[in-house]
């Protein structure tokens, strides 16, 4: 009966093809280590962030006079509303460290370089896409760091030449941050980019599907097949790794509920003290900075401080922002080197490599704190953002000159096992 149900199926629906193509007859490498769990956890906490958002919208109020009351009665009075709002917060910073931690991974094994070019720029765009859409959600509960974050930030437009004005009121709807800028960060949090994250994280998979999944040693695994066709390094993605990621899930939601239940401010990274007082456009908090996602960029806007050219340095510093977020597209072609993974590339990129992370978590760190204290040793910490924004654009500037000329180690023709 179930097989002529699922013939019904077939012949109206391609459901086995398409379990076929992208399960259980997608052969992965063998060798997936690790870093490979985070791709299958961003999938989760996208469909996490989803649902807690539909549950969350049956009782929140976009009404700047009823916004902030809307997120208490949830907290207080809706059965379980506690738990669906510190699910959807405390995912949202889940979502960005699985997020970081799958782009890191690209870096360590050359996932960007062909034939995944396009997979990355997809990838790139989903990045910017979630950014967004992290922003639009961190004024809704109207608090009152949420409410002048998001003064400071839409003002960076401002910045832009000959259009900045008219932009930021364009985007806030009104002169100022206003009941009409909540209502429109609402529309575009809860319907618009939410479809273009599900859009593209679709398209991310075909594309990735179409090439096939890279791995810790950067061999391309169609290259060697067997008689019939099949990678000889390959194993069908169902069971295996189905069944490997669901071990990283479980693992993953010990931590994740950990935190829900026990910490879910996480100690005012994951929700700022200022944000449990209601929005007050006459009282600015004693430090406006963003969410911990946003602060390594962030802290490259305020690194800059001096004019060049005759622009004023925060023209410059909003540039050094967004030249930091589209040099990572350009990934791809920055980077030389015959090799793909870190396991047979040269000192040189290890190195570069290691001080980009520790300038990005310098930089993350210091776009917390107030650029004129010194919260680390030396210097303070507007001179240890200009120093990691140094190091950050130093990793792209030179990739392309030492990447293609160090001495790498030889790559074995088929994948390995550490």
């Amino acid at each position: 009966m179930s097989g002529k149900f699922l013939t019904w199926i077939d012949d109206r629906f391609p459901l086995t093809k398409t379990w076929n193509e992208h399960l259980a007859q997608y052969y992965a490498p063998k060798n997936f280590n690790f870093w490979y769990y985070f791709g299958s956890l961003a999938i989760l906490m996208l469909v996490l962030q989803i649902v807690t958002g539909i549950f969350l919208t049956m009782h929140y109020k976009p009404d700047s006079n009823l916004a902030f009351a809307s997120v208490e009665y949830i907290m207080r009075d809706v059965p379980w509303g506690w738990l669906m709002r510190y699910l959807h917060s405390v995912g949202g910073s889940m979502f960005f460290i699985v997020v970081y931690l799958h782009m890191f991974r690209a870096l360590l094994y050359g996932s960007y370089r062909e034939p995944r070019e396009l997979l990355w720029l997809i990838g790139c765009v989903i990045f910017v896409a979630l950014m967004a859409e992290a922003f639009m959600g961190y004024l809704l509960p109207w608090g009152n760091m949420s409410y002048w974050g998001a003064q400071v930030i839409i003002s960076l437009f401002g910045a832009i030449p000959y259009i900045g004005d008219g932009l930021s009121e364009w985007i806030r709807g009104d002169f100022v941050v206003s009941d009409a800028t909540l209502n429109r960060f609402f529309s575009l949090h809860v319907a618009a980019l939410p479809l273009v994250l599900v859009a593209l994280v679709f398209v991310h998979i075909v594309a990735l599907h179409k090439v096939g999944s890279n791995n810790p040693d950067g061999i391309e695994i169609k290259q060697n097949k067997d008689a019939n066709g099949v990678p000889k390094d390959g194993i069908p993605f169902h069971p295996y790794y189905t069944v490997k990621d669901i071990v990283g899930v479980g693992v993953f939601m010990m931590l994740y509920l950990g935190i829900v239940f026990f910490a879910p401010e996480f100690f005012g990274f994951f929700l700022e003290k200022d944000n449990f007082a209601p929005a007050n456009s006459l009282q600015t908090p004693p430090d406006i900075v963003p969410l911990w996602y946003f602060t390594p960029f962030y802290s490259i806007l305020r690194a800059i401080t001096y004019p060049l050219f005759g622009i004023d340095a925060k023209v410059w510093g909003v540039v050094a922002m967004g030249l930091s977020i589209f040099l990572l597209f350009l990934l791809p072609w920055l980077d030389r080197s015959p090799v793909k993974s870190i396991r047979y590339r040269g000192p040189t990129y290890k190195v570069m490599l290691t001080l980009f992370v520790v300038a990005f978590i310098i930089l993350g760190y210091m776009g917390m704190k107030h650029p004129d204290h010194t919260d680390l040793i030396w210097f303070k910490n507007v001179r240890w953002a200009q120093l990691g924004t140094l190091v950050y654009f130093a990793f792209f500037v030179s990739l392309p000159f030492y990447s293609r000329r160090e001495k790498t180690k030889p790559v074995p023709e088929r994948v390995t096992f550490k």
